[in-house]
């Protein structure tokens, strides 16, 4: 019998006690709320790249016959092919020879082809951006930083990707906005695709061995080592607001790299989405994925950091996770900080791409197990069981389609009164139970 058999029967075996416990809790209605963030825009996305381009210090750096690494990531970011594409014809029009390298760490499953498929799977190819995709796990190492972490003194080597060090310059596209496993002056930006994305596999590995707790102080050190030892010249600098519209777009020189990230960084903390509730019994989230957060599910938002480095955030009673998007293929980052999922989710997951994810980091609770219920409709009824708060017998519930989509979300009734009396939330529609088709699975409403 094969073990995923051996699972649904044993799932299925307990669908009575299951039924039997909670099956009779009560869901509450729901209404659909639209949240309001700040509305921060670049109207032509293109002209602004090209605008910022001009900068001193950018393309004037490039002379005719120079190969150019264009260094890109495997995160979501909005207008990237395009990005990535004027970026490639400018430094083909100031005389270089562009070419793109995976900046992405152990994504991938760790693998050049498992890199190239995911920046494809972006829109970044040879066709789309006219540039062709050099992809290598291959690093060399170019210097080593040295730092006290727990009163031990210890020295971390620097790797950089092979193919970037061999070119005559190097350049980066990058979102930056803040982290979800720690905080500092520098998180998810252009120093950390320096860093990490940059040093591939081996230098991740290298920069987590020690977990998150020093990355506030290891992230500006490890990349002035290798701003001073790789021909770096400049990073395409981008800023989304909630609704994933590019707010802005700006080119940095590698020389301002230290001095600029963490201004950009307190503009990104100023657009992000969030919950406009303090308190929940229960957090819906149907999807969660590698397209929406590094985490699956982004901990700003929902609160489920994974370290205790980065913040308390939204306080929940329970998380329910339902599935996971088709885009993560199978990594189930994230899946470990639900309370309550589905066999649908579980068997979704793809264990080489998560936990080669889970095991680069240090952080094993993301790839765990979280109660798994035969379900949606049961998960969902069974974290309003389980809730001890005194609000659960009028249940304080959230649904969200996923962290990357904040602006329409669906509240129980509990929450309407306060929703009506927030400035940044506006209830819509009419009230509605929410419905399940005959194996129990959520239908999106007005399906």
């Amino acid at each position: 019998m094969s073990s995923t058999r051996l699972f649904h029967e044993i799932i299925a075996a307990s669908k009575p006690a299951f039924e039997k416990m909670c099956g009779a809790t009560p869901i509450p209605r729901f209404r659909a709320a639209r949240q309001s963030f700040p509305t921060d825009r670049v109207g032509d996305v293109a002209a602004a790249a090209r605008a910022a381009l001009a900068a001193p210090g950018c393309l004037d750096r490039i002379k005719p016959g120079m190969r150019i690494a264009i260094g890109v990531g495997s995160r979501g970011i909005a207008n990237l092919p395009l990005l990535t594409r004027e970026l490639a014809a400018a430094i083909r029009a100031a005389g270089g020879e562009p070419f793109i390298v995976p900046a992405m760490g152990s994504h991938g499953g760790a693998t050049a082809e498992g890199q190239a498929e995911m920046l494809a799977g972006l829109g970044v190819d040879e066709a789309a951006c006219g540039a062709p995709v050099v992809s290598s796990m291959e690093v060399r190492q170019i210097g080593e930083t040295r730092m006290e972490i727990k009163g031990t003194p210890v020295t971390i080597p620097v790797y950089l990707d092979a193919a970037a060090l061999d070119a005559d310059g190097i350049v980066l596209v990058q979102r930056v906005k803040p982290h979800t496993a720690f905080r500092g002056r520098y998180e998810s930006g252009l120093c950390k695709m320096l860093v990490i994305g940059l040093g591939k596999h081996r230098g991740a590995m290298a920069y987590h061995r020690y977990g998150f707790g020093p990355f506030a102080e290891l992230m500006p050190k490890v990349a002035a080592q290798v701003l001073r030892a790789a021909p770096v010249l400049f990073g395409l600098a981008v800023v989304e607001n909630a609704y994933h519209d590019t707010a802005l777009v700006e080119a940095v020189p590698a020389a301002a790299f230290l001095a600029r990230e963490p201004e950009l960084l307190e503009y990104a903390f100023s657009l992000m989405g969030r919950l406009y509730f303090d308190h929940l019994d229960v957090l819906i989230v149907e999807e969660i994925g590698k397209n929406f957060s590094g985490d699956g599910m982004d901990p700003n938002i929902t609160g489920t950091f994974p370290t205790p480095f980065a913040g308390q955030g939204l306080d929940v009673e329970s998380r329910v996770v339902l599935r996971l998007s088709e885009e993560t293929h199978g990594n189930a980052i994230g899946l470990g900080m639900a309370d309550f999922s589905t066999v649908r989710a579980f068997l979704q997951a793809d264990p080489i791409p998560t936990y080669t994810n889970s095991l680069t980091s240090r952080v094993s609770c993301v790839a765990k197990v979280p109660l798994l219920m035969p379900d949606d409709e049961t998960a969902i009824k069974a974290a309003i069981y389980k809730s001890t708060s005194p609000t659960a017998e009028v249940p304080r519930i959230v649904k969200i389609r996923n962290t990357g989509n904040m602006e329409l979300i669906e509240i129980s009734e509990a929450l309407w009164a306060e929703a009506e009396a927030h400035p940044s939330v506006a209830l819509e529609g009419a009230p509605y139970a929410l419905r399940f088709d005959a194996e129990r699975m959520l239908l999106p409403e007005g399906a």
